[in-house]
């Protein structure tokens, strides 16, 4: 391509016309989010995700990042899944804190891939105590 100046012939640079291709989704997740529904305050409570590796070449799990330490992921560190081949992610949270909650999980995929799912419910507070003890129990023991 050449620009004409007063008679001249001067080179110019082609527009850049080279585009990234999208990197290939290769980290299928059967589900995105799971819901516990209601569950009592103190009670831990898990679940397990599935992932399948849908691209052509083994897949490596880097990371499982939860967004705080109330909820704790666990996952096969060591071993890559092959082509076709599906992997677990196990995600515990403790439930300690009453009230709703929604939490992401990051998972960090061959060295700079990531996908998200999320798990929700509702803590229910739980009595602190048994009920009171009472005094009159003991007299009809008598």
């Amino acid at each position: 391509m050449y620009a004409q100046h007063e008679g001249h012939n001067h080179p110019v640079a082609a527009p850049a016309t080279t585009t990234a291709a999208p990197a290939q989704e290769v980290l299928l997740l059967k589900e995105t989010e799971h819901n516990f529904g209601k569950i009592p305050q103190g009670k831990p409570v898990t679940y397990v995700f599935e992932v399948v590796n849908t691209g052509s070449t083994p897949l490596k799990l880097d990371n499982v990042q939860a967004s705080c330490g109330c909820t704790t992921p666990e996952w096969d560190r060591e071993k890559a899944i092959e082509p076709g081949a599906s992997s677990k992610i196990t995600v515990g949270f403790n439930a300690a804190a009453e009230g709703p909650f929604t939490k992401p999980v990051t998972i960090t995929y061959n060295g700079t891939q990531t996908k998200q799912f999320i798990i929700k419910g509702e803590v229910w507070k739980t009595p602190a105590a048994s009920a009171p003890a009472n005094a009159g129990v003991n007299d009809l023991k008598n």
